[in-house]
């Protein structure tokens, strides 16, 4: 009789499981279906040296990740999270700042090994700013295995002597096209990724900035002025608020020791 019962509920909750399969495969596909592609899948091109008419050689930042690193959602090129840090450091130090960027739309924590191959031969930034994670949240992939990509990354950028700055994975519970309990699991499924994100920031000397501390309550609050047209990407206000976030970090590891 035990083992009837035993069984019985195994069965239960495999149903169960079943159940909530389900109903988040439904929930991700009303989503898919809210947000769209109203932007495309191509940002605006924010490469050049950003305030040339200050003095001194131009200071080199790299930005690695995905549509957040790439701008996606901006409409003038300045505004693009690249475009806002690269004016920013440039007042602040007092010197022209040439941007790269490498992100690309849609990347997840694995591309970023590519990003960089994709860099010219011999090229060496003064600073990179990684920001990755919302889409391995979305397409489930481990936390651990994305955060040893993420590693793999900075580590790449240290050993030519480049200081990095990793902005952790935002909080997804501030996307407002997403259902409820979805919406929740993403929100907690991006934590988890963030915390271990920023564990290999400390770990390997990168400097970690908690985007879900830091902007993901402004977002949460200010939906409609954060998000741009999808409600999914950043607004231009929301890329002002995300590079302020990230701009005292990128101080910090201008200033760090150059390791050759």
């Amino acid at each position: 009789m035990i083992r009837v019962r035993v069984l019985a509920a195994v069965a239960a909750l495999g149903l169960a499981a079943l159940g909530v399969r389900a109903l988040l495969t439904r929930q991700a596909a009303i989503a898919r279906h809210r947000i769209g592609k109203p932007l495309g899948e191509v940002s605006l091109d924010a490469d050049r040296v950003w305030k040339r008419s200050l003095d001194g050689a131009p200071i080199d930042l790299l930005l690695l990740g995905d549509s957040l690193a790439a701008g996606l959602g901006a409409e003038r090129r300045k505004e693009t999270l690249g475009g806002r840090i690269a004016k920013a450091v440039a007042k602040r130090m007092l010197r022209p700042v040439r941007l790269r960027t490498a992100a690309v739309v849609g990347s997840e924590s694995t591309a970023l090994a590519g990003q960089l191959d994709a860099l010219p031969d011999g090229y060496r930034a003064d600073v990179a700013v990684i920001v990755v994670g919302g889409n391995d949240v979305t397409h489930m992939v481990p936390p651990w295995s994305a955060a040893n990509e993420l590693e793999r990354a900075i580590t790449r950028l240290q050993d030519l002597g480049t200081p990095v700055v990793v902005g952790t994975c935002p909080d997804l519970g501030t996307l407002q096209p997403v259902p409820q309990p979805l919406r929740a699991l993403l929100s907690r499924m991006s934590r988890r990724l963030a915390l271990e994100q920023t564990r290999v920031a400390w770990r390997t000397g990168a400097v970690p900035v908690d985007l879900r501390l830091t902007v993901g309550p402004t977002f949460r609050e200010q939906p409609d002025e954060m998000f741009s047209l999808d409600r999914f990407h950043p607004s231009a206000a929301g890329y002002r608020r995300t590079a302020e976030a990230l701009l005292p970090a990128v101080e910090v590891a201008l200033r760090q020791p150059v390791r050759a």
